[in-house]
């Protein structure tokens, strides 16, 4: 869940919802940049689908009681999390192997390879060997410099469409997330030095480098649920109950 505090409201977000979005920003990516083929094709449902893990959790959103909010994606309490990521990237293998391996690569990318926790340890160590099975397992070799590209491309959509979620729309570049105040942190053959956004407006967020084909828009769901209704009827029925709303953005080219 992406949760963001306005006064007494809180805007929910489901994770799938905003991978949606990211698939969204992929499909619209430059044919100049990477060109049609079915490795493109299924790196770009990945990119879609690559938070299928969260679509079970989000639709039970836990209470965080130190926080005084709900659990958000970034402080889930981790046994679950990593669980979830397992039956998530189980999911999204049945349906293409290549989707897996980067969805797997990119689940694994959250945490350091020399992490002393034995839940992480254990979840690195599984998904390695199941990146090395679906390896074996695919009809065709993929070049390794193309496979890097997919995963750079996953992870900047991915972070686009949280830059877009998990700030106020339109917040000044000083009063960014620090996660995106820089830039973001991929680099490509167009943006050697990354690319970075601004909110131009409420409505408008504009990056540069331009990665995409022309300007278009992004509709992303959201729940605006008090705390009102939730102290009267807990978070599950506050969640339910919301009506869903939409975050309506255009994105265009920088100046």
């Amino acid at each position: 869940m992406i949760v963001n505090q306005s006064g007494d409201n809180f805007i929910m977000m489901a994770q799938h919802d905003h991978a949606l979005a990211s698939g969204e920003l992929v499909d619209h990516w430059k044919q100049d940049f990477i060109m049609r083929s079915k490795l493109r094709k299924l790196a770009d449902w990945a990119v879609g689908q690559h938070d299928r893990a969260w679509i079970p959790l989000d639709k039970h959103p836990k209470w965080n009681k130190d926080e005084n909010r709900p659990y958000t994606f970034v402080d889930y309490p981790l046994k679950e999390k990593l669980d979830a990521y397992v039956h998530g990237i189980d999911d999204i293998e049945k349906d293409s192997y290549y989707a897996g391996v980067l969805c797997s690569r990119h689940y694994s990318s959250f945490f350091p390879k020399d992490s002393h926790d034995p839940d992480i340890k254990h979840f690195l160590d599984h998904e390695q060997k199941r990146r090395h099975r679906l390896k074996k397992q695919m009809d065709l070799e993929v070049p390794r410099y193309l496979y890097d590209l997919h995963f750079k491309r996953l992870q900047f959509c991915d972070d686009l469409s949280l830059y877009i979620c998990m700030q106020e729309p339109g917040v000044s570049k000083e009063e960014e997330l620090s996660w995106f105040k820089n830039g973001f942190r991929q680099t490509f053959d167009f943006a050697p030095q990354g690319m970075i956004s601004h909110w131009l407006d409420k409505y408008t967020v504009s990056v540069d480098p331009f990665p995409f084909e022309r300007p278009f828009e992004l509709a992303v769901p959201y729940r605006l649920v008090t705390m009102e209704a939730i102290d009267n009827k807990g978070i599950q029925h506050a969640w339910d109950q919301a009506d869903i709303e939409y975050r309506h953005v255009k994105i265009v080219p920088g100046k």
